[in-house]
Protein backbone atom coordinates (compact mmCIF):
# COMPACT_ATOMS: atom_id res chain seq x y z
CA UNK A 1 0.00 0.00 0.00
CA UNK A 2 1.85 3.36 -1.12
CA UNK A 3 0.54 6.27 0.71
CA UNK A 4 1.94 8.40 -1.68
CA UNK A 5 -0.22 7.78 -4.12
CA UNK A 6 -2.88 7.14 -1.54
CA UNK A 7 -4.73 3.57 -2.99
CA UNK A 8 -6.30 1.79 -0.29
CA UNK A 9 -9.15 -0.54 -0.82
CA UNK A 10 -9.86 -2.07 2.06
CA UNK A 11 -7.99 -1.18 4.97
CA UNK A 12 -5.69 1.81 6.28
CA UNK A 13 -4.32 2.33 9.55
CA UNK A 14 -4.00 5.92 11.17
CA UNK A 15 -0.75 6.41 11.06
CA UNK A 16 -0.86 6.17 7.08
CA UNK A 17 -3.80 8.37 6.40
CA UNK A 18 -2.67 10.95 9.02
CA UNK A 19 0.87 10.50 6.89
CA UNK A 20 -0.88 11.13 3.80
CA UNK A 21 -3.26 13.59 4.98
CA UNK A 22 0.14 15.61 6.11
CA UNK A 23 1.69 14.93 2.86
CA UNK A 24 -1.20 16.53 0.75
CA UNK A 25 -1.50 19.32 2.99
CA UNK A 26 -4.10 21.54 3.21
CA UNK A 27 -5.22 20.28 -0.17
CA UNK A 28 -6.55 17.42 1.98
CA UNK A 29 -7.96 19.54 4.67
CA UNK A 30 -9.59 22.15 2.81
CA UNK A 31 -12.89 21.16 1.95
CA UNK A 32 -13.14 23.59 -1.32
CA UNK A 33 -10.40 21.45 -3.06
CA UNK A 34 -11.46 19.00 -5.93
CA UNK A 35 -12.14 15.70 -5.18
CA UNK A 36 -9.21 14.77 -7.59
CA UNK A 37 -7.11 16.13 -5.64
CA UNK A 38 -8.56 15.07 -1.79
CA UNK A 39 -9.17 12.32 0.58
CA UNK A 40 -12.22 12.26 1.61
CA UNK A 41 -12.83 11.24 4.76
CA UNK A 42 -16.01 10.11 5.91
CA UNK A 43 -17.34 9.80 9.65
CA UNK A 44 -19.98 7.21 9.29
CA UNK A 45 -20.93 6.77 12.98
CA UNK A 46 -23.65 5.00 13.94
CA UNK A 47 -25.82 3.02 17.32
CA UNK A 48 -28.74 1.27 16.68
CA UNK A 49 -29.98 2.24 20.05
CA UNK A 50 -30.03 6.15 19.77
CA UNK A 51 -29.77 6.76 15.85
CA UNK A 52 -28.63 10.58 16.48
CA UNK A 53 -25.69 9.58 18.43
CA UNK A 54 -23.35 9.32 15.64
CA UNK A 55 -24.13 13.11 14.39
CA UNK A 56 -23.82 14.58 17.82
CA UNK A 57 -20.77 12.66 17.45
CA UNK A 58 -19.43 13.71 14.71
CA UNK A 59 -20.48 17.56 15.72
CA UNK A 60 -18.78 17.41 19.09
CA UNK A 61 -15.06 16.18 16.82
CA UNK A 62 -14.30 14.03 13.89
CA UNK A 63 -11.30 13.76 11.97
CA UNK A 64 -9.78 17.03 10.32
CA UNK A 65 -11.61 17.43 6.86
CA UNK A 66 -14.08 14.65 7.51
CA UNK A 67 -17.49 15.03 6.36
CA UNK A 68 -20.52 13.03 8.10
CA UNK A 69 -22.78 9.75 6.53
CA UNK A 70 -25.90 8.86 8.17
CA UNK A 71 -26.62 5.13 8.23
CA UNK A 72 -30.65 6.01 8.09
CA UNK A 73 -30.56 8.78 5.60
CA UNK A 74 -27.38 8.39 3.38
CA UNK A 75 -26.75 4.42 3.13
CA UNK A 76 -30.62 3.32 3.72
CA UNK A 77 -33.93 4.27 2.39
CA UNK A 78 -36.65 3.60 5.46
CA UNK A 79 -39.51 4.52 2.96
CA UNK A 80 -39.47 1.06 1.07
CA UNK A 81 -41.12 -1.65 2.73
CA UNK A 82 -40.38 -5.26 3.03
CA UNK A 83 -36.52 -4.87 2.68
CA UNK A 84 -35.16 -5.24 6.07
CA UNK A 85 -34.56 -2.45 8.35
CA UNK A 86 -31.94 -0.82 6.46
CA UNK A 87 -33.32 -1.35 2.77
CA UNK A 88 -30.60 0.53 0.15
CA UNK A 89 -31.31 3.82 -1.29
CA UNK A 90 -31.71 3.58 -5.02
CA UNK A 91 -29.12 4.08 -7.10
CA UNK A 92 -29.60 7.48 -8.17
CA UNK A 93 -29.91 8.70 -5.09
CA UNK A 94 -26.71 7.38 -3.95
CA UNK A 95 -25.25 8.98 -6.86
CA UNK A 96 -26.57 12.17 -5.57
CA UNK A 97 -25.05 11.84 -2.27
CA UNK A 98 -21.54 10.67 -3.38
CA UNK A 99 -21.37 14.42 -5.27
CA UNK A 100 -23.09 16.24 -2.38
CA UNK A 101 -20.34 15.23 -0.72
CA UNK A 102 -17.68 15.43 -3.15
CA UNK A 103 -16.45 12.04 -3.92
CA UNK A 104 -15.53 11.50 -8.01
CA UNK A 105 -14.21 8.31 -9.62
CA UNK A 106 -10.68 9.11 -8.82
CA UNK A 107 -11.39 10.15 -4.98
CA UNK A 108 -9.77 8.22 -2.79
CA UNK A 109 -12.36 7.98 0.12
CA UNK A 110 -11.51 6.38 3.67
CA UNK A 111 -14.19 5.62 6.18
CA UNK A 112 -14.35 5.07 10.29
CA UNK A 113 -16.56 4.74 12.72
CA UNK A 114 -16.17 4.43 16.61
CA UNK A 115 -13.93 1.56 16.33
CA UNK A 116 -14.51 -1.63 14.13
CA UNK A 117 -16.10 -0.85 11.10
CA UNK A 118 -19.27 -2.38 11.55
CA UNK A 119 -21.48 0.46 12.66
CA UNK A 120 -21.45 1.86 9.67
CA UNK A 121 -17.86 2.52 7.48
CA UNK A 122 -18.07 -1.11 6.29
CA UNK A 123 -21.83 -0.53 5.33
CA UNK A 124 -20.03 2.47 3.04
CA UNK A 125 -17.73 1.30 1.80
CA UNK A 126 -19.67 -1.63 0.30
CA UNK A 127 -21.70 1.54 -1.26
CA UNK A 128 -19.51 2.66 -2.79
CA UNK A 129 -17.77 -0.66 -4.21
CA UNK A 130 -21.56 -1.64 -5.72
CA UNK A 131 -21.37 1.83 -7.47
CA UNK A 132 -17.77 1.00 -8.82
CA UNK A 133 -15.74 3.00 -6.69
CA UNK A 134 -12.66 1.04 -6.35
CA UNK A 135 -10.39 4.10 -4.24
CA UNK A 136 -12.30 3.66 -1.21
CA UNK A 137 -10.99 1.92 2.42
CA UNK A 138 -12.12 1.76 6.00
CA UNK A 139 -10.00 3.26 9.08
CA UNK A 140 -9.14 0.19 10.73
CA UNK A 141 -9.93 0.78 14.50
CA UNK A 142 -11.65 3.67 13.54
CA UNK A 143 -11.64 6.92 15.59
CA UNK A 144 -10.58 4.84 18.04
CA UNK A 145 -6.98 4.18 16.85
CA UNK A 146 -7.18 7.69 15.56
CA UNK A 147 -6.95 9.27 18.66
CA UNK A 148 -5.21 6.57 20.21
CA UNK A 149 -2.30 7.18 18.07
CA UNK A 150 -2.37 10.82 19.75
CA UNK A 151 -4.14 12.61 16.46
CA UNK A 152 -6.17 15.58 16.64
CA UNK A 153 -9.84 16.07 16.48
CA UNK A 154 -11.58 18.74 15.39
CA UNK A 155 -15.27 20.35 15.51
CA UNK A 156 -14.62 22.62 12.54
CA UNK A 157 -17.28 21.46 9.87
CA UNK A 158 -15.91 21.55 6.47
CA UNK A 159 -17.64 23.03 3.67
CA UNK A 160 -18.05 21.16 0.10
CA UNK A 161 -18.12 22.05 -3.25
CA UNK A 162 -20.75 19.66 -4.64
CA UNK A 163 -19.78 17.66 -7.63
CA UNK A 164 -22.61 15.90 -10.36
CA UNK A 165 -23.83 12.37 -9.47
CA UNK A 166 -21.37 9.99 -8.98
CA UNK A 167 -21.20 8.27 -12.71
CA UNK A 168 -21.89 4.84 -11.61
CA UNK A 169 -24.70 2.25 -11.10
CA UNK A 170 -24.95 -0.02 -8.45
CA UNK A 171 -23.85 -3.46 -9.83
CA UNK A 172 -26.99 -5.60 -9.18
CA UNK A 173 -24.96 -9.06 -9.36
CA UNK A 174 -22.99 -8.25 -6.09
CA UNK A 175 -26.56 -8.11 -4.25
CA UNK A 176 -28.15 -11.28 -3.45
CA UNK A 177 -32.11 -11.31 -3.85
CA UNK A 178 -34.29 -12.99 -1.17
CA UNK A 179 -35.63 -14.80 -4.62
CA UNK A 180 -31.81 -16.44 -4.69
CA UNK A 181 -31.68 -17.04 -1.19
CA UNK A 182 -35.13 -18.90 -1.17
CA UNK A 183 -34.06 -20.85 -4.42
CA UNK A 184 -30.79 -21.84 -2.49
CA UNK A 185 -32.10 -22.98 0.73
CA UNK A 186 -31.26 -26.95 0.02
CA UNK A 187 -27.44 -26.32 -1.49
CA UNK A 188 -25.10 -27.83 1.07
CA UNK A 189 -23.73 -25.28 3.46
CA UNK A 190 -21.19 -22.95 3.34
CA UNK A 191 -23.02 -20.19 0.64
CA UNK A 192 -24.83 -18.48 3.21
CA UNK A 193 -22.77 -16.85 6.11
CA UNK A 194 -25.01 -15.08 8.96
CA UNK A 195 -22.76 -11.87 10.57
CA UNK A 196 -25.19 -11.98 13.94
CA UNK A 197 -24.28 -13.00 17.48
CA UNK A 198 -24.98 -16.52 17.98
CA UNK A 199 -27.94 -15.82 20.38
CA UNK A 200 -29.35 -14.08 17.94
CA UNK A 201 -28.52 -16.92 15.04
CA UNK A 202 -29.84 -19.64 17.10
CA UNK A 203 -32.97 -17.89 18.09
CA UNK A 204 -32.60 -18.16 22.06
CA UNK A 205 -33.12 -13.81 21.93
CA UNK A 206 -34.32 -11.37 19.06
CA UNK A 207 -34.22 -7.65 20.36
CA UNK A 208 -34.71 -6.10 16.88
CA UNK A 209 -36.88 -7.72 14.32
CA UNK A 210 -40.09 -9.78 15.51
CA UNK A 211 -39.07 -13.13 14.62
CA UNK A 212 -36.36 -15.31 16.19
CA UNK A 213 -34.15 -17.71 14.35
CA UNK A 214 -32.01 -18.18 11.04
CA UNK A 215 -32.60 -19.26 7.47
CA UNK A 216 -32.35 -22.68 7.00
CA UNK A 217 -28.83 -23.86 6.15
CA UNK A 218 -27.17 -21.01 7.14
CA UNK A 219 -24.00 -21.00 8.75
CA UNK A 220 -23.08 -18.61 11.71
CA UNK A 221 -19.87 -16.14 12.00
CA UNK A 222 -20.41 -13.30 13.98
CA UNK A 223 -18.29 -10.38 12.45
CA UNK A 224 -16.82 -9.98 16.44
CA UNK A 225 -15.08 -12.90 15.81
CA UNK A 226 -13.22 -11.08 13.02
CA UNK A 227 -11.89 -8.29 15.20
CA UNK A 228 -9.78 -8.30 18.18
CA UNK A 229 -8.81 -4.91 19.86
CA UNK A 230 -10.96 -2.95 17.95
CA UNK A 231 -9.24 -3.82 14.28
CA UNK A 232 -9.33 -6.65 11.76
CA UNK A 233 -7.60 -9.35 12.77
CA UNK A 234 -4.51 -10.40 10.44
CA UNK A 235 -5.85 -11.61 6.67
CA UNK A 236 -3.70 -15.42 7.57
CA UNK A 237 -6.20 -15.64 10.49
CA UNK A 238 -9.28 -14.40 8.67
CA UNK A 239 -8.80 -16.89 6.08
CA UNK A 240 -7.67 -19.72 8.26
CA UNK A 241 -11.24 -19.39 9.74
CA UNK A 242 -13.41 -18.46 6.92
CA UNK A 243 -12.17 -21.08 4.77
CA UNK A 244 -13.29 -23.45 6.19
CA UNK A 245 -16.97 -22.50 7.12
CA UNK A 246 -17.83 -21.75 3.33
CA UNK A 247 -16.03 -25.25 2.45
CA UNK A 248 -15.69 -26.30 -1.05
CA UNK A 249 -18.19 -23.19 -2.63
CA UNK A 250 -16.19 -20.21 -4.35
CA UNK A 251 -16.12 -16.94 -2.58
CA UNK A 252 -18.29 -15.35 -5.47
CA UNK A 253 -21.24 -17.95 -4.78
CA UNK A 254 -21.11 -17.11 -1.17
CA UNK A 255 -23.73 -14.59 0.20
CA UNK A 256 -23.83 -12.84 3.54
CA UNK A 257 -26.30 -11.44 5.85
CA UNK A 258 -27.22 -9.91 9.14
CA UNK A 259 -29.83 -8.32 10.79
CA UNK A 260 -30.21 -5.70 8.44
CA UNK A 261 -27.49 -5.94 5.88
CA UNK A 262 -24.83 -3.84 7.64
CA UNK A 263 -22.50 -5.50 9.82
CA UNK A 264 -22.98 -8.04 6.46
CA UNK A 265 -21.03 -5.45 5.00
CA UNK A 266 -18.35 -6.05 7.92
CA UNK A 267 -18.02 -10.03 7.48
CA UNK A 268 -17.56 -9.12 3.70
CA UNK A 269 -14.67 -6.34 3.88
CA UNK A 270 -13.38 -9.34 6.17
CA UNK A 271 -13.45 -11.85 3.58
CA UNK A 272 -11.89 -9.54 1.39
CA UNK A 273 -9.05 -8.67 3.36
CA UNK A 274 -8.56 -12.63 4.01
CA UNK A 275 -8.21 -13.24 -0.25
CA UNK A 276 -11.49 -14.62 -0.44
CA UNK A 277 -12.77 -11.89 -3.28
CA UNK A 278 -16.54 -11.70 -4.66
CA UNK A 279 -19.25 -12.60 -2.00
CA UNK A 280 -22.33 -11.01 -2.42
CA UNK A 281 -24.22 -9.54 0.10
CA UNK A 282 -27.79 -10.51 0.77
CA UNK A 283 -29.48 -6.84 1.60
CA UNK A 284 -32.91 -7.48 3.10
CA UNK A 285 -31.23 -9.94 5.36
CA UNK A 286 -33.11 -11.40 8.52
CA UNK A 287 -35.21 -8.31 9.17
CA UNK A 288 -36.29 -8.95 4.76
CA UNK A 289 -36.39 -12.85 5.08
CA UNK A 290 -39.10 -12.17 8.50
CA UNK A 291 -41.24 -9.98 6.73
CA UNK A 292 -43.09 -12.62 4.74
CA UNK A 293 -44.76 -15.36 7.44
CA UNK A 294 -44.40 -18.07 4.92
CA UNK A 295 -40.33 -18.17 4.48
CA UNK A 296 -38.90 -20.80 6.86
CA UNK A 297 -37.16 -19.97 9.40
CA UNK A 298 -35.09 -22.48 11.79
CA UNK A 299 -33.31 -22.37 15.42
CA UNK A 300 -30.78 -24.18 17.48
Amino acid sequence: MNTATSTWTTLVDAADLAATLGQAGTRVLDARATASTAVRVMDARFALADPQSGAQAFAQGHIPGALHADLNRDLADLGKTGQGRHPLPDSDAFAATLGRWGIAPDTQVVVYDAADGSMAAARLWWLLRLIGHARVAVLDGGVAAWQAAGLALTSEQPVVEPLPPYPGRFDRARIATVDEVAARLKHAPGWLLDARAGERFRGEVEPLDPVAGHVPGAVNRPFALNVADGRLRPAPDLRAALQPLIGTHAPEQVVLMCGSGVTACHLLLAMEVAGLHGAKVYADSWSGWVSDPSRPVATG
